[in-house]
């Protein structure tokens, strides 16, 4: 498996070793004592997620809060998406920038995003099929969201129109957007 520092630190990309024959494939999908080693992170994972979603769904740009905070790491299983982590560690050089990466079945790639980041994603596929696994539980009062198309945060998702929740629709906006994370 290759760990790869993302654009922004703190964010890793993950490549599976994938060992394929005439019937089929297997990879190691996660461990965590080599995600610990690698990364450094030390917090487990403790709530795995999964979504099913239409092409042109856009879930985001979702964070929760401290105490109940989340890492997540992410991985496409069916189809793929855009995978959006946005910056919102106020005393981070790289506060209020994004990374953007494709996630799919076929590339198998893995997002590490660790708490003080937004994250969203755009289904690129019908019935594509998102897995996460988070470092805390789910926690609907320590909820928070920035628009997903925020212009101060100019992200480029480079789809008309896509399908976004009411409520997705009605987040913060970067500017309005008080950040838990310092």
């Amino acid at each position: 498996m290759q760990y790869i520092p993302g654009d922004i630190e703190g964010l890793w990309i993950i490549e599976p070793t994938i060992h394929g024959d005439d019937r089929g494939y297997f990879f190691e999908s996660f461990r965590q004592d080599i995600f610990t080693e690698k990364t450094g992170f030390t917090e487990p994972f403790v709530q795995d997620n999964e979504s099913k979603s239409s092409r042109g769904v856009l879930r985001g740009l979702h964070l929760q809060k401290p105490p109940m905070a989340q890492g997540k790491l992410v991985r496409v299983v069916q189809g793929a998406v855009v995978d959006v982590a946005v910056d919102i560690r106020k005393s981070s050089p790289t506060y209020g920038k994004h990374q953007m990466i494709r996630l799919s079945a076929e590339n198998k790639r893995q997002f590490f995003v660790p708490p003080g980041f937004a994250h969203g994603f755009l289904t690129l596929e019908d019935n594509t099929i998102f897995q996460y696994k988070c470092t805390n539980y789910y926690s609907p009062e320590h909820e928070l969201g920035i628009l997903w198309n925020d212009a101060d945060l100019n992200i480029q998702w480079d789809f008309d129109n896509p399908l976004v929740s009411k409520r997705d629709s009605s987040l913060d906006t970067f500017v309005t957007f008080a950040s838990p994370f310092s």
